[in-house]
């Protein structure tokens, strides 16, 4: 009997060992035939990009960025982290030109802080717009603007955005990638990214005309119209009660279309910083509007 158990024991053994060479065979083989060739270049460019994978090149991260570098179908410039030297570098190791890209930002459409726009009611429960925004809307008069409770800047990977005192979300230029995470996290849709040529700015969503939108908010557009006709023929169109920017005819824009504003809805943009037109009612509150 115990020679009958060894005997089996050396037949599976034995047969493991043979499965076991074969397996290896056929492992060895798949690997020569489905062998697929990677550019060494890769892992040198990726080297040189910021590591942040945050998919504002239009990637799904930084090594998906390197290959289509590889094959020519993006340009360094197009990795909005980069410094422009580390966009030169890359394209002096490739040997392609790095690309002129206008840098885009997220904006936000609304600038209806705490001390301009007025609230229907307190809002008290969980900390979050969206939270907020089930809740009849959110808890501001005007149904289209900011609520402020900052889940933009807590997407925000790069911390580009912080709270103001008055609530609003405020995008720091240097800092912001366009990554579209705050663009999505936005109940209101009031974020989106924009290049920073465009300097011509509708800080407003409101869709209320005239006294009805100021009543909720004092920098609300009100639909004058005055900035449509002050802009060149085209540029600016008022539709829903709300003032719109026709960006293929960015090259015609100037401050001259905001300067009679008489809330500031539009602004020029200097450096991304907002400047008001001189017809704009100037805004001294420091504290917030009480609930009506």
């Amino acid at each position: 009997m115990p020679g009958i158990e060894l005997s089996h024991i050396l037949i599976a053994i034995g047969f493991m060992t043979a499965l076991g060479l074969m397996l290896s065979g056929i492992l060895a083989v798949a690997n020569r035939k489905l062998w697929v060739y990677e550019d060494p270049r890769i892992d040198e460019i990726e080297e040189l990009l910021p590591s942040t994978n945050c998919g504002a090149c239009g990637t799904a991260g930084c090594r998906p960025f390197a290959e289509a570098l590889i094959r020519g179908e993006l340009k360094p410039a197009q990795c909005t982290v980069n410094s422009r030297d580390a966009a030169e570098e890359i394209a002096d190791y490739l040997g392609v030109d790095a690309g002129d890209v206008v840098k885009k930002v997220a904006r936000l459409a609304c600038a209806g802080g705490a001390h301009v726009a007025r609230n229907k009611a307190h809002y008290d429960g969980l900390e979050s717009c969206r939270a907020a925004a089930v809740v009849s809307g959110g808890p501001k008069r005007c149904a289209w603007g900011c609520i402020g409770l900052a889940d933009c800047a807590e997407v925000c990977d790069q911390q580009a955005i912080h709270m103001n005192q008055f609530g609003l979300p405020v995008v720091d230029p240097a800092k912001c990638t366009a990554c579209n995470d705050c663009v999505e996290i936005c109940p209101k849709g009031l974020f989106s990214l924009q290049p920073v040529d465009r300097q011509l700015w509708v800080a407003c969503k409101n869709l209320l005309h005239g006294d009805e939108a100021e009543n909720d908010c004092e920098v609300a557009c009100t639909a004058c119209e005055k900035c449509a006709v002050d802009a060149p023929d085209g540029l600016i169109q008022i539709r829903n009660n709300l003032a719109v920017i026709d960006y293929s005819k960015n090259h015609l824009a100037s401050p001259t279309a905001m300067a009679r504003c008489p809330t500031g809805a539009i602004v020029w943009l200097e450096q991304e910083q907002p400047i008001r037109g001189k017809e704009a009612k100037r805004v001294i509150r420091k504290q917030a509007l009480p609930i009506r």
